[in-house]
């Protein structure tokens, strides 16, 4: 895994909520198709150079047969459209961290969404968008939900496990620059939702995205938060829940890790809980030789914690890079139990960031130098969790945390 801040993580922050990009500077948009089309031959020419294993996943005649598609219809493109063409060319070397990165303009629509079951609903709106709180999403601009969700997938590494794919193509669903690139809404700045409430009654809300660097004021649909979702802003925080003689810590990234672990087990030798949990179900990578060194080491020597039901790790699909990596070592070297949702990245598989800049549009590719295996190469290329919770729409509505509940409910034998 890579040992530099992962990339991936700080564009998933930014699809989720949690940051602005911290990407370089915003790309030129108002390109010549020759220009575009200079940019698609950089990047299909250096990415095979630069990624260890172009052919892995793509076999290189698709490879240039899809670049081939896209130099003949640059010419009738804009730079939402392009930029979604250059993705998917990148996105076929198949892993998570191979990509073309978003610009810091995303056109971000003012709602957070959820799926549910086969549900697709509105998690958060602002203000002026709140009669969308809690309804299902039913068609962005007349394309049925269901294609529309089909189609973000365009934007997902294909070599990736499915929950994985899922998630980021959730998220790409209320992001302008994306529903515009992929074809769904004619314009980058608004776009029509066709809502269902409970009742069944369909209505339109027509949302305007916001402007670069906003700060979205945004009400949850659920009537209150969980622990869990608490502190969103800070990398590593802990509580005790005394009534559960347990100590809970939401690792949300790897910042400032070193401290944040000490200040844990200070916390622990001075209430001694029967249950730690760790929270990794929001983080998105970073260092894992720091998490290595700083939790999964320490805890491993840990009498009284490293223990099969006294020690918990909380998984989801988004568990990503560093984190990702960190969890199997949770699972392969102390004797934790791993509760949520399976992991979508594959543990076995290409990372190591590194960068370039294409030519003319400045926006950034992103590329995988370095195979990494976490688990046992005759194993399932996968970190599913020993027990398995999917939470409900009525748990969100309800402020109901059901993985967290699992572990505080367990009893160790």
């Amino acid at each position: 895994m890579s040992r530099n801040p992962s990339i991936f993580a700080l564009a998933l922050a930014a699809v989720l909520g949690l940051t602005g990009l911290a990407a370089a500077d915003a790309p030129r948009a108002a390109l010549t198709p020759a220009q575009w089309r200079a940019d698609l031959q950089f990047l299909a020419r250096e990415l095979p150079k630069r990624h260890p294993e172009p052919w892995r996943f793509t076999p290189q005649a698709k490879f240039e047969a899809a670049v081939a598609a896209l130099d003949a219809r640059l010419t009738g493109l804009d730079a939402d459209q392009a930029y979604v063409g250059l993705d998917e060319i990148a996105l076929l070397m198949g892993d998570g961290h191979t990509f073309v990165q978003f610009p810091d303009d995303v056109a971000d629509l003012p709602i957070r969404l959820g799926r549910f079951g086969d549900d697709v609903r509105v998690t958060a709106a602002d203000r002026p968008n709140a009669a969308a709180l809690g309804a299902r999403v039913v068609a962005i601009q007349d394309v049925p939900i269901a294609e529309a969700f089909a189609r973000a997938h365009a934007l997902t590494p294909g070599d990736e496990n499915p929950p994985l794919r899922d998630a980021n193509a959730l998220n790409f669903l209320r992001l302008g620059m994306a529903l515009h690139g992929l074809g769904i809404t004619p314009e980058r700045g608004r776009a029509r939702f066709t809502f269902a409430g409970d009742d069944g009654r369909r209505f339109d809300l027509d949302l305007a995205a916001a402007a670069p660097g906003t700060k979205l004021d945004l009400v949850p649909a659920s009537r209150a938060e969980p622990l869990s979702r608490g502190h969103p802003g800070e990398s590593f925080w802990c509580q005790e829940i005394a009534e559960a003689r347990t100590v809970y810590c939401a690792f949300h990234s790897y910042d400032g890790l070193g401290k944040k672990a000490r200040e844990m087990f200070a916390l622990v030798d001075r209430v001694h809980p029967d249950k730690l949990v760790i929270d990794m179900r929001a983080n998105g990578g970073g260092d894992y030789f720091v998490g290595l060194h700083n939790l999964v080491g320490p805890l491993a020597l840990r009498a009284d914690l490293n223990r099969k039901g006294h020690l918990f790790v909380l998984i989801g699909p988004t568990t990503f890079s560093a984190a990702m990596s960190n969890a199997a070592h949770f699972r392969y070297r102390t004797n934790a139990i791993l509760v949520g949702r399976e992991i979508g990245e594959k543990p076995n598989s290409w990372q190591e960031v590194r960068s370039v800049r294409l030519p003319n549009s400045g926006l950034t590719l992103r590329y995988s130098t370095r195979f990494y295996a976490f688990v046992p190469k005759d194993a399932e290329n996968a970190i599913r969790p020993d027990h398995e919770v999917v939470a409900s729409w009525a748990d969100f509505v309800a402020g109901r945390d059901p993985t967290l509940d699992w572990v505080l409910a367990y009893r160790a034998q």
